[in-house]
C-alpha cells in the first residue's frame, strides 16, 4: 500500500535484531521493521529502544547498564552507516531537518529504568549519548517504581519512591520524554503529579475494550490529556482482544512452542513470532482501530498516537503485520470518519508536539558524533 501520511511510531524493539542476530536493519530483513520498509509505509519518525532483558540484571552479563549501552551502539551504527536513510536526532530542531533530507528521524529511548541502576549520572550519561525517551519500568518492579504486573514485594513502593520522583524531575530538567506504559496505576498517577512536562503511554491499549493490566482506563487517558500528554495504540493482538490475549496463552502452553531454540533470546523470539503467525487466529486491525477511536473520544484527538511494539510483540494485527503498512492503519481510520487533518495528527502530529516540546528546540551537533563514546 502506497504512504499518503507521515508515521512518528513510539516504540520499536529491533535494536535487539541488530545487536544479537547482526541484522542490517539499514536492509530488508527479518522482523517486523527496518529502514527499507519503514520507509515503504511512511515512516518519518521512530523511537529505537533499548530494551533490556531481566535476564541482564546479573552482574556477571554486565549489567542492565551495559546492555542498554550496547543496544544505544547499535542505534548510533545504523545511522552512520545510512546516512542516506536515517539521521538520530535530539530535539525538534534536528527532527525538521532530518525530514526536509528526507531522513527517517531515530530517537534513542531505554525500555525499563532498570537500565539506569539506580543512578542519576547513569541517567545522564545516556542523555549525553543520545537518549531522549525512557519508559519508567517494565514488567519487572524496580526499588523506585511499581509496574502494572502483580508480584510487588513489600520492599516495592506503592507507586514512585522519592528517587522515582528525582528521576521524573531530573527528565523534565534535561529534556527526555517520560514514557508510562508497564507502570502500574499509582505509578501513573504519582509520576503525573510530579512532572512538569507532557508525557506519553508509548505503546499501550484502551482498557475500556480489553481488561489488560497493560492498558489504560479512561481515567487515566482523562488524566493523560489534562497533562497534555499522548498514548501510543499498540498493534499487540494479547493487548487489543481478550479473545486474542486467551489464544496467544493457550499456544505459548503447547509442547511444540515451548520446544523452539535459537542461538539466543532474540533468534528464538523470531522463531516464536513465526509459530504464532502460523497458529493463531487474525486479528482483524478493525480491533486496533476501535483503540484508537476510543481514546480520540475519551481524550480527545490531539492526545493519541501510534506506538507498534515492532519486534517486540510475536505479530501485529491482520494487514499491519509489519513497517510497510502503516497505510493500511491511515486508510481505515479516514474510512471511519476522521478528515486528513485528524488522521495525520494521530499517524505522527502528536506525538511529534511532545517530542518537540519535551526536548526543546536548541541547535545541536548530530548525535551520530558521539558513536565513539560508546565503544
Amino acid at each position: 500500500m502506497k504512504a499518503s501520511f507521515p508515521v512518528f511510531d513510539a516504540h520499536v524493539d529491533s535494536l535487539q535484531r541488530a545487536l544479537d542476530l547482526d541484522h542490517d536493519l539499514g536492509t530488508q530483513t527479518d522482523g517486523h521493521l527496518d529502514l527499507v520498509r519503514g520507509r515503504r509505509g511512511g515512516l518519518t519518525s521512530v523511537v529505537l529502544v533499548c530494551f533490556v532483558d531481566p535476564a541482564f540484571l546479573d552482574p556477571e552479563t554486565g549489567g542492565p547498564g551495559a546492555r542498554a549501552a550496547l543496544l544505544l551502539r547499535e542505534a548510533h551504527r545504523l545511522a552512520a552507516k545510512h546516512p542516506e536513510q536515517i539521521a538520530l536526532v535530539g530535539n525538534g530542531e534536528a527532527l525538521d531537518r532530518a525530514h526536509a533530507s528526507s531522513l527517517i528521524a531515530g530517537i534513542p529511548g531505554i525500555e525499563g529504568g532498570h537500565a539506569i541502576e539506580e543512578d542519576l549520572e547513569r541517567l545522564r550519561w545516556f542523555f549525553d549519548r543520545g537518549l531522549r525517551v525512557m519508559t519508567l519500568v517494565w514488567n519487572n518492579h524496580l526499588s523506585w517504581i511499581r509496574s502494572c504486573r502483580e508480584g510487588a514485594g513489600p520492599e516495592i513502593p506503592e507507586g514512585l519512591s522519592e528517587f522515582g520522583r528525582e528521576v521524573v524531575r531530573e527528565m523534565n530538567r534535561l529534556g527526555m520524554v517520560i514514557d508510562l506504559s508497564h507502570a502500574g496505576e499509582r505509578s501513573f498517577y504519582d509520576v503525573m503529579d510530579t512532572t512538569s512536562r507532557p508525557v506519553i503511554a508509548s505503546h499501550s491499549g484502551c482498557r475500556a475494550l480489553h481488561d489488560h493490566p497493560r492498558n489504560l482506563d479512561d481515567d487515566q487517558l482523562r488524566t493523560l490529556a489534562k497533562n497534555g500528554g499522548v498514548i501510543g495504540i499498540v498493534f499487540h493482538p494479547g493487548f487489543l482482544d481478550a479473545d486474542a490475549r486467551a489464544e496467544e496463552v493457550g499456544l505459548r502452553d503447547t509442547d511444540e512452542y515451548r520446544a523452539l531454540k535459537g542461538r539466543n533470546e532474540s533468534e528464538k523470539f523470531l522463531l516464536q513470532g513465526d509459530f504464532m503467525r502460523a497458529r493463531a487466529t487474525p486479528l482483524s486491525a478493525d480491533c486496533l482501530v476501535a483503540h484508537v477511536l476510543h481514546a480520540i473520544e475519551i481524550a480527545g484527538l490531539d492526545h493519541v498516537g501510534l506506538g507498534s511494539d515492532f519486534d517486540g510483540i510475536e505479530r501485529g494485527p491482520e494487514n499491519l503485520e509489519d513497517a510497510s503498512c502503516y497505510g493500511y492503519l491511515a486508510e481505515a481510520l479516514g474510512e471511519r470518519g476522521l478528515n486528513r487533518s485528524e488522521v495525520r495528527a494521530v499517524m505522527s502530529g502528536n506525538m511529534e508536539r511532545v517530542f518537540r516540546e519535551v526536548t526543546g528546540g536548541e541547535a545541536v551537533a548530530s548525535l551520530c558524533s558521539v558513536q565513539t563514546h560508546l565503544e
